[in-house]
Formats: C-alpha cells, sequence, structure tokens
C-alpha cells in the first residue's frame, strides 16, 4: 500500500484564478507547518510542484525527509487566458463560457488553458508513476487545490462536479491510498 499525503501550498492571498502564474506562498503560519511536518511519517518522500508556492511549502515541513525532484506535472490547472483575472471580470466579458467551466467541469477550457479532464489526465499520470516507483512507501505531495481534487475524484470515484463540491484549504492535509485494489480516499481536508 502506497499512501499520499496531499498538502496544499500556503495562501498566495490572490483574488484571481491563479494557476500557472509563480506567485509566492505566505507561510506566515509556523505553527500549523509544524503540525503538519509532526503528522506526516518522517520517512515520507517528499515531491512538489515547480512552482514557487508549492516548493516554499515543501521546504518548510520537509524537515529531514528526502527529496524528489520538482514536477511540473503537477502544476495546477493551466488558466491560459484567464489567469490572474478575477471572476466577475469573466463573467461580465464571457458569462456563459466561464459558468460552463466551473458548472460543468470535464472538457469546456479556458481560451490557451486546459480543461478538468487534461488535468485529470496529467496529473494521474504523474501520481501512477510515483505509485509504480515508490510502491510501498509514504509521499508527500505538495501541490495546488486542482490537483488535489483530481486524485479526490479518482479515489473515491466522483464525478468532476461531485468532487468540485469539495473544499481544499490552504495547508490542509488529504490523503489518499493506493493498494492493491485501486484508489481510496482516507481523509480531506484535514486542518492540523
Amino acid at each position: 500500500m502506497t499512501r499520499f499525503y496531499l498538502l496544499r501550498h500556503g495562501p498566495t492571498h490572490a483574488k484571481s484564478m491563479v494557476g500557472w502564474s509563480d506567485l509566492p506562498a505566505d507561510l506566515s503560519d509556523t505553527a500549523a507547518l509544524a503540525r503538519i511536518h509532526d503528522y506526516v511519517p518522517n520517512d515520507a518522500l517528499v515531491v512538489s510542484s515547480d512552482l514557487s508556492r508549492a516548493v516554499e511549502t515543501a521546504h518548510a515541513v520537509q524537515g529531514q525527509r528526502q527529496r524528489l525532484p520538482h514536477d511540473p506535472r503537477l502544476r495546477e490547472m493551466h488558466f491560459g487566458a484567464w489567469e490572474l483575472r478575477t471572476w466577475a471580470e469573466l463573467e461580465a466579458e464571457t458569462p456563459d463560457h466561464i459558468r460552463a467551466f466551473w458548472e460543468t467541469p470535464g472538457d469546456v477550457q479556458p481560451p490557451d488553458g486546459e480543461s478538468w479532464n487534461q488535468l485529470c489526465t496529467r496529473v494521474d499520470t504523474v501520481f501512477d508513476d510515483l505509485a509504480t516507483q515508490y510502491a510501498g512507501q509514504n509521499l508527500l505531495v505538495v501541490g495546488h487545490f486542482g490537483q488535489i481534487l483530481t486524485q479526490v475524484q479518482r479515489a473515491d470515484q466522483l464525478t468532476a462536479e461531485e468532487a468540485f463540491a469539495h473544499r481544499i484549504d490552504n495547508l490542509s492535509v488529504t490523503e489518499v491510498v493506493k493498494g492493491s485494489d485501486g484508489w481510496s480516499l482516507q481523509r480531506i481536508n484535514q486542518i492540523l
């Protein structure tokens, strides 16, 4: 059994759609970071997306754990032309498109961005690779809201709409397990 501890990066405080933009994380909640450090098993391997908010968060909770190379495939959804834009701006410009993107996630994608299904395919591949390469181990994967939700959807066999109904707070831990009978969800959005 391979256990994944999925940690969402520290907050960016941005009030817009942040996907591939490289914004820093606010890591001032050192007590929360210490609780996360203490919760995750000491033998967990640490991997993160290559965006600085994930890298910095991983560094803050890593301790003596072994670090794997950053993986750009663990990035947040690519919002394309919608990157760093607000819902209100997009609602005013393309109300049907932005509503379809959030209310019927799947194949709808932002201009020059990726759809929910494309994100799922990209992230599932990374987790499959990690589960194969590090079978039977614990892994701490530091990443993003969408990236974590893809694994919640897969592990709990949810529709995209059902997955979107879940909260994934900054500095929360979600746990999924890959066992001989497939993927399972153990905990979601745990604030330590």
